[in-house]
């Protein structure tokens, strides 16, 4: 059995998916691991890449690899539990199809996950495809003077040093190792144990606030979520949406998404504050676009997305 197995969920990932694992084994892990890629019912030649790669020859004769094809789109959580379900590794590191692992990443995350029995998860630093930091890091789930500071720009009161500390996000620099409410999906390197406790992802939520959601009934049960600044990866970010979903129904599938994570995990009075919040803020930033004489119809689509969550938050 290997310490680790690395878990990918794939749905038409294209060069993608191949390029994902040739830089898992480029990276040369210094463990024993295997890789599991789940297939959301594919319909592009992703998989057939990934046997056809010279580089990847060896691991599917030492059956490193494990192709698991679903008939169906079953969505990210559920695919990931499948993968849960198929390994007794002691660890598990869940990558998106879209991101690239750099060296030392792997091992970094174990050796900092082993370091302590109450860390859960660890997370790398992610960077963007141009370089750029992708923000990885937030507090789960906001509150309202959060959503108030960062959205009207208010956390230019605060000292910055208090701000990042205060916000996460893309107000602090991912610097340094430190326990966080919640990591990107994009990349986690998990505990057995931790998984054991908690359970996998819920699967209600195809897409969007699987993560936040299990982030959250993992810090509920006292396990660390651990930022790892040390450890790298590339991600290029929302693949497989894109192909999916238009802008602007990716965005209404996140909102959506987000309401119902807010809805099973507060009360109902924090749940209709927070949609107020919402609300009022983007009738607030479209008041200063008239003023200014700009037009910004996407602004008026979003206003009516909470508007709807605010008056189901008050039925409830």
């Amino acid at each position: 059995m290997p310490e680790l197995s690395i878990i990918i969920v794939n749905w038409n990932g294209g060069t993608l998916l191949r390029r994902c694992v040739e830089t898992i084994v480029s990276s040369e892990p210094g463990t024993s691991y295997d890789i599991i890629i789940i297939d959301n019912a594919s319909a592009d030649d992703s998989l057939d890449q990934i046997r056809r790669s010279e580089s990847l020859k060896q691991l599917f004769a030492g059956e490193q690899i494990r192709i698991v094809k679903n008939t169906e789109n079953r969505g990210f959580g559920a695919a990931n539990n499948q993968g849960f379900a198929l390994t007794d590794a002691p660890f598990l590191f869940l990558l998106n199809l879209d991101t690239e692992v750099r060296p030392g990443t792997i091992d970094t995350l174990l050796r900092t996950i082993k370091s302590d029995e109450t860390f859960g998860v660890c997370g790398p630093k992610i960077l963007n495809s141009d370089g750029s930091l992708q923000i990885s890091a937030f507090f789960n789930p906001p509150r309202v003077w959060h959503t108030i500071l960062s959205q009207l720009k208010l956390y230019h009161l605060l000292p910055h040093r208090l701000r990042g500390e205060f916000l996460l996000a893309r107000h602090w620099h991912h610097d340094r190792l430190r326990s966080v409410p919640f990591l990107s999906g994009a990349a986690m390197l998990v505990r057995r144990k931790m998984i054991d406790e908690v359970g996998g992802f819920n699967e209600r939520f195809h897409m969007y606030s699987e993560d936040t959601e299990w982030c959250w009934r993992i810090t509920k049960a006292n396990w660390k979520l651990m930022f790892v600044p040390e450890a790298v990866l590339l991600h290029h970010g929302a693949q497989s949406s894109i192909k999916r979903w238009s802008s602007r129904e990716r965005l209404k599938v996140r909102l959506e998404a987000n309401f119902n994570f807010e809805h099973m995990v507060l009360p109902g009075w924090r749940v209709a504050a927070n949609q107020l919040t919402n609300y009022l803020i983007v009738c607030t930033q479209i008041a200063g676009r008239k003023l200014l004489g700009v037009n910004a119809p996407e602004l008026y689509w979003v206003r009516d997305i909470h508007r709807e969550h605010l008056k189901r938050s008050l039925k409830d």
